[in-house]
């Protein structure tokens, strides 16, 4: 099933895969936007996703973080 901007968890673990060891906090918003839309089963418009739902992205990347480092 593709990933939509609506997706922030799925689109968090994905992340997490592709850049193991980046502290989701240090990531830009315009890096992160760019990230998500370079997943292969991401399948969404760009000019759907704003500053709300990056940070849900980010802040669920950063949940999956601080649980794996424990």
């Amino acid at each position: 099933m593709p990933l939509t901007w609506d997706d922030p968890e799925e689109i968090a673990l994905e992340l997490m895969e592709r850049h193991p060891g980046v502290d989701p906090l240090t990531v830009r918003f315009t890096d992160l936007r760019q990230w998500v839309m370079a997943l292969p089963d991401f399948a969404d418009k760009p000019d759907r996703s704003n500053e709300g739902i990056l940070e849900a992205i980010q802040m669920a990347w950063h949940d999956e973080f601080e649980d794996a480092r424990e």
